[in-house]
């Protein structure tokens, strides 16, 4: 906290002026968080019109956020609900604000029929926001990852479709 309102200019318990806890803060720094890449996302889908391109435009600014540098990104991912028992609710309710996005753009996917959605879901989700605990800057651009495990996805669709 005296790091923080060192960084502002201002005296430790002025913060508190504000935020009523330090849970209060960790909230809102994962709120602006959440709002920064919903609204990214948000514009990179609605640019595009097929279903698949829109998933990979959102899976692609998505990863560029998060490998973008953004303090505000790494807590949404690195933060888990579970591990700040007095805003537990209030985060779930913010993460599961942005999934809603992803919920959408996985509806709207030609798959076929018994393709657990979901999990699919969480499934690209989980992969992409690993990704910072691997990525290095080696030639291989967050933008061409995305597309690769959007391609996986959709490869593992198609093959599952032309199964017997």
């Amino acid at each position: 906290m005296r790091d923080i309102a060192q960084a502002v200019t201002m005296l430790p318990g002025s913060l508190y002026y504000h935020f009523a806890s330090k849970e209060d803060v960790l909230v809102a720094v994962y709120e602006e968080g959440v709002r920064m890449i919903s609204a990214a996302v948000n514009d990179a889908v609605a640019r595009q019109m097929a279903p698949w391109e829109r998933l990979e435009a959102a899976c692609i600014l998505h990863l560029e956020t998060l490998l973008g540098g953004s303090d505000y990104a790494q807590v949404v991912i690195r933060v888990l609900p579970k591990d700040v028992p007095g805003a537990t609710a209030r985060l779930i309710s913010l993460r599961d604000s942005y999934e809603a996005l992803f919920v959408v753009l996985c509806a709207a996917l030609p798959l076929p029929r018994g393709t657990d959605r979901g999990t699919m879901r969480l499934m690209l989700l989980g992969a992409l926001n690993w990704c910072p605990n691997w990525y290095r800057d080696d030639g291989v651009s967050p933008r061409n990852i995305a597309r690769r495990f959007v391609q996986l996805v959709r490869n593992a669709q198609d093959t599952k479709a032309l199964a017997p």
